[in-house]
């Protein structure tokens, strides 16, 4: 998210109006974005109700291979049988006017595939992160939506979420001063058997799933992209959960400015995510900053002390997320997080990978 002023005072203005909207509900029927899910697992838990709060949003469908769970699903949002789909029959989606878009909830490596399979049906696309395994799926997906026309939007909560929006205005508007250094890291311990440590369906370890967050928020916070990358990796724990992807990677980043961000990921230790910027007149930390709820701003700067929980609670951040993809959707509009954002995610954990001696 390379924020300028007005950037993001658009975005400020679009979570408003949805605030906003939010108390016109009574008195207005909002139209609302149609979408089917692809994917019913942890991710899409969140996503399904979330959608239903907003004022713009609604499931309409389900893509999945366990027809029974999707039937417990469809019961739930009142999606009828015949918009239930699963992995063979999904294009047959192109015939449903009832779907307008699709939220692609499954293992990283199937995200290319489903998004442009989506799009080819002429349905626009919120996927999400990472946006796929390689440059090159990334680069395929975007074509394939520019091709049918539809919009693609990559999943970056924190884009939309209010804490981390507090940090980027905060930086932007000079608070702390000249930017120096950034520090950030974000993991957890794994359990054996998860598909996050089977390189073929996540493409990779820790980077892909969670340091992505630290990579991401260092180019939101910094408005740069990084000009010089150096990483490490390895793994200490040999228990076989880590036969396919690594176990650890840190890694820094130097931006045009001179700004130095250190950057961590694990899959073999709880690791809270969190980043601090250290500006030449003051510092902000943000704790619980990459998760769903119970994330808390603090900060010194100019004589100015700052201690902020933010009280919302999941699944807000995907509630955020989804009004601003059917707010764009139905204004003709590009996401603040298109597929070009993700793109240079992926282009940016390839040299990562690199610098750290790891083959994609």
């Amino acid at each position: 998210m390379n924020l300028t002023r007005r950037d993001f005072t658009r975005l400020g203005a679009l979570g408003l109006a949805a605030r906003f909207a939010h108390g016109l509900n009574a008195q207005t029927t909002a139209p609302k974005t149609r979408y089917a899910v692809i994917g019913l697992g942890r991710i899409a838990s969140h996503f399904l109700p979330a959608a239903g709060s907003t004022t713009n949003s609604q499931i309409t469908g389900l893509v999945s291979g366990h027809r029974d769970k999707a039937d417990r699903i469809a019961a739930q949002y009142n999606v009828p049988a015949g918009s239930i789909y699963n992995y063979e029959n999904f294009d047959e989606i192109a015939k449903n006017p009832n779907i307008d878009a699709v939220y692609v909830a499954l293992p990283n490596s199937m995200h290319a595939e489903y998004t442009i399979r989506a799009a080819k049906a002429g349905k626009h696309v919120l996927c999400e992160k990472p946006m796929s395994t390689t440059v090159a799926e990334a680069k395929a997906m975007i074509a394939a939506c520019k091709a049918a026309n539809v919009k693609l939007m990559i999943a970056y909560r924190c884009h939309y979420e209010p804490t981390n929006l507090r940090a980027v205005k905060l930086i932007r508007d000079g608070a702390l001063g000249q930017v120096q250094a950034i520090e950030s890291s974000f993991g957890f311990n794994i359990k054996a058997g998860e598909w996050r440590i089977n390189k073929k369906l996540a493409g990779g370890g820790p980077l892909y799933d969670v340091g992505i967050y630290s990579l991401n928020a260092c180019r939101y916070l910094t408005g740069e992209e990084p000009a010089q990358i150096a990483a490490f990796a390895s793994t200490i724990d040999h228990d076989g959960r880590f036969d396919e992807v690594e176990e650890n990677v840190s890694w820094t980043m130097k931006f045009p400015s001179g700004i130095v961000a250190s950057c961590a990921t694990t899959y073999g230790a709880n690791m809270a995510g969190y980043y601090k910027v250290y500006g030449s007149k003051g510092w902000l930390q943000v704790d619980q900053a990459f998760v769903y709820e119970g994330l808390r701003l603090r900060a010194e700067y100019q004589g100015t002390k700052l201690d902020e929980l933010n009280p919302a609670r999941d699944p807000s951040h995907f509630v955020a997320e989804a009004e601003h993809f059917s707010h764009c959707v139905q204004n003709g509009l590009e996401p603040q997080s298109p597929g070009e954002e993700g793109l240079r995610d992926m282009g940016y954990i390839t040299e990562i990978y690199k610098s750290a001696g790891i083959k994609i």
